[in-house]
């Protein structure tokens, strides 16, 4: 929970008040914590960074914007379009700052990936992704808990359809593998792999072919730095007015079709199971 003092941009002007936690944590480096109901309630709390498990996300943002806060929340924002919509909706009534945090697109990898697409014609490509298991009640579906993988496709790519989606998944092995044909406004293939199991190190490889030559695998690009600093300072910058309306439409524009698209593959997977 966070008090805005300082009308100059950067999250170091942020004053941290307290913390919320099912947990009785007492304090973390002098920071107390306090209850929910405190929070919610306290006049001196002007702004809530929400980082819980994703199941829990749409409650606390509507609890948060119901009480005045202006909102960080990580990604996924919800594990719904619909809600996600109706949250943006609430937070325009009330005249606050609903921030989804998207460290993802500040990574030097992006950067790297966004300077070697631009201008160029795709003829296909590929994501894929492998990691540890995630427990679907906490995080979501693997279209939402791996959002992060498809913001980057529909950033670097542009609005994206779905052709196909299918999940394979052996229970007992806690393996699953989520294959997604998408598809470009000019009929670009892309496919989208998430698969993830127990010692399945973290890794993303990626294959894009243009007419101009192609792109396998990221290249070390260096380390990212203060990712989660510099998306704070996007939300300041928020707060303060600093971004135009129409960098604000064009972000919640594409971050809604991003949820929609998640929503979408969910129902192509659900409904072949």
């Amino acid at each position: 929970m966070r008090d805005l003092r300082n009308p100059h941009a950067s999250s170091a002007f942020l004053n941290l008040i307290g913390f919320v936690s099912r947990r009785e944590l007492g304090s973390i480096d002098e920071v107390p914590q306090i209850s929910l109901e405190d929070a919610l309630s306290s006049q001196e709390v002007e702004v809530a960074f929400i980082c819980s498990e994703s199941s829990s996300h749409e409650d606390y943002i509507r609890q948060f914007l119901n009480a005045g806060k202006h909102v960080l929340v990580e990604y996924p924002m919800t594990l719904s379009w619909v809600a996600a919509k109706d949250l943006w909706e609430l937070a325009e009534q009330k005249g606050k700052v609903l921030h989804e945090e998207h460290v993802e697109l500040l990574m030097e990898e992006f950067a790297f990936l966004k300077k070697e697409v631009v201008g160029k014609d795709l003829l296909k490509g590929s994501l894929l992704f492998t990691a540890a298991p995630l427990e679907e009640e906490r995080f979501g579906f693997p279209a939402f808990s791996g959002i992060s993988r498809l913001t980057w496709l529909v950033s670097l790519f542009g609005e994206l359809s779905l052709v196909s989606a299918t999940l394979e998944e052996r229970k007992e092995d806690q393996y699953m593998k989520m294959t997604v044909c998408l598809e470009t406004e000019n009929k670009s293939p892309l496919t989208w792999i998430e698969e993830k199991a127990p010692g399945l190190k973290r890794n993303r490889r990626l294959s894009f072919h243009f007419r101009s030559g192609s792109l396998e695998n990221m290249p070390n690009v260096g380390i990212n730095k203060n990712i989660f600093l510099k998306d704070q300072n996007i939300f300041v910058q928020k707060l303060l007015g600093q971004f135009s309306e129409e960098e604000l439409a064009a972000e919640k524009k594409r971050i809604l079709h991003c949820l929609w698209l998640a929503g979408e593959i969910q129902k192509h997977c659900c409904s072949k199971q």
